[in-house]
């Protein structure tokens, strides 16, 4: 059961981001995923270190005023690793959008820590790399 816990975390943390079909991104959903204090890090030549709102507003933004739309990211393949209440998933995935008019495409690999809660599994941190 634990397994299909975290897939559904993870499928909605992802899904977090569509905005396709004019719908709006619902990326304030990020804070019911993610622990308040969880952490959120962005690898690369822009490295930086999110708590949840730094990281939840400039998303906001970007995929409701027009510059990212068509947007969606998805898991490619996965790997889990469960021991009790915590557990590691290594997750590669691609993302398409429409980004300042422009056809946009990509992927990486998301590392994501999980910790079971009394609410059920919830991020307790994330890294991820996107590949050029």
């Amino acid at each position: 059961m634990s397994k299909i816990e975290i897939d559904a975390v993870t499928a909605e943390f992802f899904g977090a981001f569509d905005n396709r079909g004019g719908k709006p991104a619902d990326v304030a959903r990020i804070r019911r995923l993610v622990l308040p204090s969880g952490v959120i890090v962005m690898t690369g030549p822009d490295f930086t270190v999110y708590t949840v709102d730094e990281f939840i507003e400039p998303r906001r933004q970007l995929l409701s005023d027009g510059r990212l739309t068509e947007f969606s990211e998805w898991e490619t393949s996965e790997r889990t690793e469960i021991a009790g209440d915590i557990a590691s998933r290594v997750s590669e995935y691609r993302k398409s959008g429409i980004l300042k008019g422009e056809p946009y495409e990509g992927g990486g690999t998301k590392t994501l820590q999980f910790v079971r809660t009394p609410e059920g599994w919830r991020i307790a941190a994330l890294a991820w790399y996107d590949r050029p």
